[in-house]
């Protein structure tokens, strides 16, 4: 008889954002997490495929300030997660001062940086002679972004939602100013073949 494997939920780099249903994860014992780990230190302590959920809220900009670092976490994200995992990251936008104000904060993170790390993405950009970063090739991991939102700070927020500004201008904006969006979403769905 086979034994199944036990599969869980993280929620990493968690602070005082305790969920129910996840192993809540944070460097520091202050906030009383479930586990405290520093998520720079890698291996980490679950085994390979394990993981069926992570969320990463308002944490992944404060990890991995040297490359290498970064770049293990996201290998050790790859080795814990089971296929189709979803890795549920919210992120300060860098050109808010929410993200500039913090020194805490090392990396910022986008859903271009993110599609680095999809082979689809590294397949395609390698045919086609582009010279982005085939990070999913060289750190051999697949995330595919399912989901990328920007949300808008306010004023923009409530004049995009009653009219008085629209999308086309609000894209605009984004580009020329700071302060416009407050922070991303990105969802990324692990992609393994299941063996």
């Amino acid at each position: 008889m086979a034994v199944r494997a036990f599969k869980a939920k993280l929620n990493l780099g968690c602070g005082h954002n305790k969920l129910a249903g996840y192993i809540n994860v944070d460097s520091s014992p202050e906030c009383k997490p479930d586990l405290v780990w520093d998520l720079e230190a890698t291996p980490w302590p679950w085994k390979t495929n394990t993981i069926t959920e992570v969320i990463l809220f308002h944490a992944l900009e404060h990890l991995g300030a040297n490359n290498e670092v970064f770049f293990n976490i996201m290998k050790e994200l790859y080795r814990v997660c089971d296929a189709n995992a979803v890795i549920k990251i919210t992120v300060p936008h860098p050109r808010h001062d929410n993200f500039m104000g913090d020194p805490t904060h090392v990396r910022a993170i986008t859903p271009q940086l993110m599609s680095l790390f999809s082979r689809a993405n590294c397949d395609l950009w390698k045919s086609q002679g582009a010279s982005n970063t085939p990070l999913a090739h060289y750190l051999h991991v697949d995330f595919e972004t399912i989901h990328a939102e920007v949300k808008l700070d306010e004023p923009y927020a409530s004049a995009l939602s009653n009219g008085q500004l629209k999308h086309e201008d609000a894209a605009m904006l984004l580009r020329e100013r700071n302060n416009v969006a407050i922070e991303f979403t990105i969802d990324l769905k692990v992609i393994k073949s299941k063996a």
